[in-house]
């Protein structure tokens, strides 16, 4: 596998970074653009959801049906999300159409109709969404938890809201996609089979402005609270728990992300073996680790029934302290294989690499080789996770369910 990374910044501060892949015929590429549901006006929670689709619906000299017809033309297997930061928009296609592909998705970006009747189409598609979360409650508990586990707004709803949806207008929307597709903070990341001076020396027609502008920074608020619960009439019980950890950026990240392998790595992990297996609480049980730029924590989600609700979440928390008091070599090396096998993964699929490689960028100010982080996962070992444990306990748990009777977080 090819370990180069190419670079190149235009003018505006508008930053490319791509990872060539050998023996791919393939080419996937996203642009990041700081449009993420932190970045919004409040009461425009939701916005992000509905830009995603709404720039999509005619853009340049093509209306909504003759975009669609372009991009589908070359192939295109589309893709588009909103994070807490970014909204993100790309494709994956055939090496040899990627420059027609970067035309349309410049007019896309700099060129978007933004007409107020495919507005109205795509926030009742955005309203949709939030709706089905009610047929989801397993999506519900786990959006309602970063909600109350981050800074408001770093956990904002990538989906939204019904109430500021419903008040959400095509004017102000339009205003939101201007301030927030900044290119000066824009990354765009290619990964693939492609020549990357062409792709640089086209960006720069398409993209080159000249001129750089900084948004303004987030202001972060108070956490939400330490526990919340959402009514549910049903048969179940849906519990999300979460905790603070380390930041990608610490040096002790890659020991945390061992850490939340051995204690939800597969079928001989702690939560599975000791909440699932042993005691039969609950059917279904998984942790993972969630970082943001400015904070991080590890998750954890479990389905169970009301009657087995508060010793589940009492059994939970348990797990998390536990896993200081001692761990295993087996363990380690076990949560060890299943990182590097995740990575390997990742490392073919161009899409993944595009999507990695900006996200490093913008974690890291640039991008870790996988080689570096095989080696870092390498280098932990029962001391090195132990004593991260020890010298980050996990404390202050924040806790959501969705069920038919509240429980206590003790």
């Amino acid at each position: 596998m090819t370990e180069r990374v190419d670079k190149h910044i235009l003018k505006n501060g508008m930053v490319l970074v791509g990872e060539p892949m050998d023996d791919v015929e393939s080419v996937a590429f996203g642009f990041m653009l700081p449009g993420g549901a932190s970045r919004l006006p409040e009461g425009c929670c939701g916005a992000g959801s509905v830009i995603v689709d709404w720039i999509f619906r005619g853009a340049g000299d093509r209306n909504n049906r003759q975009l669609g017809d372009a991009l589908d033309g070359l192939g295109l297997h589309r893709a588009g999300s909103v994070g807490s930061s970014h909204i993100a928009v790309g494709a994956a296609l055939e090496a040899e159409n990627l420059p027609q592909a970067l035309d349309l998705h410049a007019d896309i970006i700099l060129r978007a109709h933004l007409k107020e009747d495919q507005f109205e189409l795509a926030r009742q598609l955005a309203i949709d969404s939030v709706h089905a979360l009610d047929d989801d409650p397993r999506q519900k508990v786990m959006i309602k938890l970063r909600e109350q586990f981050y800074p408001s707004p770093l956990g904002r709803s990538t989906l939204g809201n019904i109430e500021e949806l419903t008040e959400l207008t095509a004017k102000e929307t339009e205003k939101i996609v201007k301030k927030t597709f900044n290119l000066s903070e824009t990354i765009f990341a290619v990964a693939g089979k492609y020549d990357f001076d062409s792709i640089a020396e086209q960006m720069e027609k398409l993209f080159e402005t000249g001129e750089k502008k900084q948004l303004e920074k987030v202001k972060f608020e108070a956490k939400d609270g330490e526990y919340t619960h959402l009514t549910n009439e049903g048969a179940q019980v849906h519990i999300g728990v979460m905790t603070e950890t380390v930041k990608p950026t610490d040096d002790d990240y890659y020991n945390a992300r061992v850490a939340v392998s051995v204690l939800s790595g597969g079928m001989s992990s702690r939560l599975f073996t000791e909440v699932r297996e042993k005691r039969g609480l609950c059917y279904a049980i998984g942790a993972r680790y969630h970082g943001l730029k400015e904070a991080a924590g590890i998750l954890c989600y479990a389905g169970t029934t009301p009657e087995n609700g508060q010793e589940t979440l009492d059994c939970v928390i348990g797990e998390f302290d536990r896993l200081s008091e001692g761990i295993s070599e087996e363990e380690i090396q076990r949560a060890k294989v299943g990182l590097k096998a995740a990575l390997i993964l990742q490392s073919e699929s161009s899409s993944s690499r595009a999507g990695g490689i900006g996200g490093d960028y913008y974690m890291f100010g640039r991008v870790r080789s996988l080689d570096e982080i095989k080696k870092k996962v390498e280098e932990t070992s029962v001391d090195s996770v132990l004593k991260f444990l020890r010298n980050n306990k996990f404390k202050d748990f924040t806790v959501v369910t969705v069920g038919p009777k509240e429980l206590t977080v003790k």
